[in-house]
Formats: C-alpha cells, structure tokens, sequence
C-alpha cells in the first residue's frame, strides 16, 4: 500500500471548444475512506475521473493522486490506482479467466499470487464460471469481471464511475458489500447517481451539476440538513379545534390537507417525532403517520436544480 492516500483537485476545468464539462472544481480527501460523486448525468461526473486518471487533460488546474500530478507525472501517481470508467467490457473472445490474467499481468502480477488474487476475486465478487467466454455473459456478469481485474494488484487508491449502475439488485448488494470492505484501509472515489447507493457505502459526498461542484459534506450532514421537518397524520374523525390545541407545544405549524388529516411542522428531531406521535393519539383515534416532506432522492433532486447550486455550495 501506498504510505499516503489522498485524492485532490485543484481549480480543475475542462473545455471542449465553448462548452465547459467542468468548471474550477477544487476538493481534496485523505486517508481511508468512501467519497461518494453524485449529479445526474452529464453533470462532469465521469469528466472528472478521466481528468483523475489522464484520459482527459484539463484545460486549467491540477488533479493529483497520493500528492503526485497526474498530468506531470501520470506513471507515478497512477500505478497504485484501479480504476473502471465508463464500464468498459472484456474482450468477448476470452474467458474471465484469460481477461483477469491479462490485467493482472499488466500491473505486474503472476504465477502463484496471480491464481490467488483470481480465485480471491472470484469469491468476494461471485463471479460467473471464468472459463465461460465473456461476450455470453450477462452486463452484470461482465461488469464484476471488470471490477475484479481493476482489484486484482491490491490498489490503494480505487475510482469508480457509475460501478452498479444496470446491475440487478442482488449484484448492487455484492459490490455494496465488497466497497464497504474494502473502504477500511483504502480510499474510494465513486460516482454515482444513486443517492441511496452512496449513502450506504460512503463516508463523504460531493454533488456536481452542470460542471460545478454545488455541495460538499459528510453523509450525515447530509441527513441533518435534510432531515425530516413535517409529518402528516390522519385522524379516525375530524378533532376539536381544542384537541389540535394539545399539539401546539411541539409544533411550529399545524395545517388542515384534508377533512381529517394534517401537516404538523416540527424541529427534525426524532424525540420531537415520537412525542408528537403520542400527543396525536390523545387527540384522536390516528389513521395513519407518516413524513411528508424531503426523502433523501427528493433532497437529491433539489440539490441539482440550478437555482440551488448558490445556496447549497460549500
């Protein structure tokens, strides 16, 4: 492993002719960790882990890995990195194995340590029969035989574009489960645009959109900041104005939406939540109880709208 794990960009841009993939990003992480990068597509999510890893030059600014330019000193600051963007596929004449082998031949395994990182990989990702050719192999098959082969030389640093997106839900869950893993003692760059995703293998997020960083923040501060301020409760029968009145201690606001049911504001707080829950059976016979406001998608889609990019960057 490498001594040092960071991650950094620095006022980084790309430009094709007037359009601007990404705009003056800047935002540096250290250690063993998950970053989650999250924006919809063609925010600049992909453009950024090619500018990480030298596909892309940027137009201004520096991307470095462990401290090391990767545009100065691409050998350097790459070796300890595996990386898989835009989901590319093994060659379809070989079989997982010959596709492993291959890779891991390029970043200086063999022999006895090459079969064993093979068969490690094999188990943690579950992955199909290796001496099946890989063009009859499903996308999520291939996609776990890709993901493996970036794995394959023990990288410190890993970059992931998109790395469950067309997978079906029980191949989410054995990535979700390898990245959590490996999160311990590596650092992990991973785009997405599935905040539910992200918010259970990483630690930090960073959301882009149209090419600029709008906000950056720890996962729980994102809950925090988007934590749920309203429920909605529906009553057996419509109370007395002086039954509601016993609600009026825990609440900011209580509004009628229906002839039996309304939207109680509050402070967020889950002992605020669970005291108002009680006070509302005393009011009356409840039918149901439930949030109304912000889940963490719905928090997603407001956080790219371009009108919130001024007020959510960090």
């Amino acid at each position: 492993m490498s001594p040092t794990l960071s991650i950094e960009v620095e006022s980084l841009s790309k430009r094709f002719g007037s359009f601007s993939a990404l705009e003056n990003a800047s935002f540096k992480y250290e250690g063993p960790a998950a970053i989650g990068y999250l924006g919809p597509n063609g925010a600049g999510k992909t453009t950024t882990l090619k500018l990480l890893t030298r596909l892309l030059r940027p137009s201004q600014g520096h991307a470095r890995i462990n401290s090391l330019d990767v545009t100065a000193r691409p050998k350097d600051a790459l070796w300890d990195v595996g990386a898989v963007i835009e989901s590319p596929d093994p060659y379809p004449q070989q079989t997982g194995k010959e596709a492993l082998e291959m890779v891991g031949e390029f970043r200086g395994l063999s022999g006895e340590r090459l079969h064993d990182q093979i068969a490690r990989y094999a188990q943690l990702l579950e992955l199909p029969p290796l001496e099946r050719r890989t063009g009859k192999l499903s996308k999520g098959q291939r996609q776990r035989i890709v993901l493996a082969s970036a794995l394959l030389s023990e990288p410190s640093i890993i970059l992931l574009d998109e790395p469950t997106s067309g997978l079906d839900p029980a191949e989410r869950v054995i990535i979700r489960n390898l990245l959590v893993q490996l999160k311990r003692d590596r650092l992990i760059f991973m785009s997405s645009h599935l905040l539910p995703e992200v918010t259970e293998i990483c630690d930090r997020v960073i959301f882009v959109n149209q090419g600029k960083i709008v906000a950056q923040d720890t996962v729980a501060g994102l809950s925090n900041r988007f934590r749920e301020t309203q429920v909605d409760v529906e009553f057996l029968a419509t109370p007395t104005a002086e039954k509601l009145a016993l609600l009026a201690p825990l609440s900011q606001k209580v509004e009628a939406v229906g002839p039996s049911r309304y939207r109680i504001s509050f402070d967020g707080e889950d002992a605020t939540r669970t005291q108002l829950l009680l006070v509302c059976q005393q009011v009356g016979t409840v039918r149901s109880f439930s949030g109304s406001t912000l889940g963490l998608e719905d928090a997603y889609l407001k956080l790219m709208r371009p009108e919130s990019a001024a007020a959510t960057k960090a």
